[in-house]
């Protein structure tokens, strides 16, 4: 009597009922349809800018200078989207931000050069999210309330050294890449800075182990810990690599702003954790999205920049950031409850 084999376990085409669509095409369709709508919201919005303040919102100036002003929260947006996914949260990036500006800016730092100031930025935010890391993997405390205390810590030390004053930078280096004739081919460098990032961000969790075991660790931590992987550890490098793209960020708001305050970054959390969810990032964690991220830091500041152009009021402009948040949480339930 002959035998017939049985269709490969692991192969979800081969075990999806006939006329169904296996899950897998299911949710590569839901973020194909998100990264479109996404897509169509930054275009409207170019087109309603165009229409509005045509001589001046389609100016190359104008456009390098709104690719520029999202670099510098962009960066910050795909640290918290990988804090995010993994069912954290980070109030702390702004602050970060401004302390490892204004410790980089000091004095004794700026005597040693472009290398010092680069480098103590990056390691103030490394710093920072090495605490962060140890209090919420280790320490067994709620990321909000850690990251809330650093929040408070941070702006707190920044604002002890710098005594309130705009500390101004000096370096030529520095200022050089906020000019334009350090332009590649129209581009700014911190928007090469950030386009960087992202593709890095974008393989990292997308093609890697360590973007597999962040997703695992938001979508259920037991059941990642049981499958072997060392959640603790896993949180730590998370809010790490968040300190780590705050210290970017605030090497990149030296440039453009070619000082350092207690102020920078303010409300940079808000504008970054809604980016990532407005993205498609789940706020609960077990999925996020690097473009869709970057796609929403693109929307928000081409908002302000049209705001501004248009000379309307700040309120205004915030309602309509609030109105986009909340619709774009109402189609992540939605599209939640449908899988």
């Amino acid at each position: 009597m002959t035998q017939h084999a049985s269709p490969p376990r692991d192969s979800a085409d081969t075990l999806a009922p006939a006329g169904r669509t296996p899950a897998w095409r299911g949710l590569w369709a839901r973020a194909d349809v998100r990264t479109l709508s996404l897509l169509g919201v930054l275009a409207a919005l170019v087109v309603i800018g165009g229409v509005t303040r045509p001589d001046e919102f389609l100016d190359i100036r104008n456009l390098q200078l709104v690719l520029t002003q999202a670099s510098v929260i962009g960066v910050v947006t795909v640290g918290m989207t990988f804090v995010i996914t993994s069912g954290g949260i980070d109030l702390s990036v702004g602050a970060i931000v401004a302390l490892a500006s204004v410790w980089a800016t000091t004095v004794a730092t700026q005597e040693y050069g472009f290398g010092g100031i680069l480098f103590t930025a990056v390691l103030v935010g490394l710093g920072c999210g090495l605490v962060n890391g140890l209090l919420i993997a280790y320490g067994g405390m709620v990321p909000f309330i850690a990251t809330l205390a650093m929040l408070a810590s941070a702006r707190g030390l920044a604002l002890q050294i710098t005594d309130g004053r705009t500390q101004i930078v000096t370096v030529d280096g520095v200022l050089s890449l906020g000019e334009r004739d350090s332009y590649v081919l129209g581009i700014p460098p911190l928007v090469l800075v950030f386009a960087l990032v992202t593709v890095l961000g974008w393989l990292v969790l997308n093609r890697t182990t360590f973007g597999r075991r962040t997703v695992a660790v938001g979508g259920n931590a037991e059941a990642a810990r049981l499958a072997g992987i060392d959640v603790r550890r896993q949180r730590l490098y998370l809010y790490l690599l968040s300190g780590l793209c705050c210290g970017i960020a605030a090497f990149l708001l030296i440039v453009l702003s070619g000082s350092g305050q207690n102020t920078n970054g303010n409300l940079y959390e808000l504008d970054a954790i809604a980016a990532a969810i407005i993205g498609g990032t789940l706020l609960s964690g077990g999925r996020g999205t690097i473009t869709g991220s970057v796609l929403g830091v693109l929307i928000f500041t081409t908002i302000t920049n049209i705001f501004a152009l248009n000379n309307l009021q700040s309120d205004v402009q915030q309602i309509a950031k609030g109105a986009i948040i909340v619709a774009a949480v109402l189609v992540q339930r939605r599209t939640a409850s449908t899988t």
